[in-house]
């Protein structure tokens, strides 16, 4: 299957992680990154949103990964929080 627009990437790449990867990641790599390569279905993880995208880069330099945290809903979060 092509996946051709950043949209399709993003959209392929969450069902991989919902349907194939998070049981096994939020059990042994809680916030973690992951890069998921939805051609390939390939997953990349680090400890920061670098490693895990250089990775992807390394393996699949002509393709483009998504990025989540493993458990969280944002790969990175902006803001302040409010105690």
């Amino acid at each position: 299957m092509a996946v051709s627009s950043k949209e399709n990437i993003a959209e392929k790449a969450r069902q991989i992680y919902e349907n194939k990867l998070r049981a096994e990641l939020e059990e042994h790599s809680m916030n973690k990154f992951v890069a998921i390569e939805p051609l390939s279905g390939d997953y990349f993880l680090g400890e920061t949103l670098s490693d895990a995208i250089g990775a992807a880069r390394t393996k699949y330099p002509y393709r483009l990964a998504h990025a989540l945290r493993v458990g969280r809903k944002a790969a990175i979060e902006f803001g302040t929080r409010i105690r």
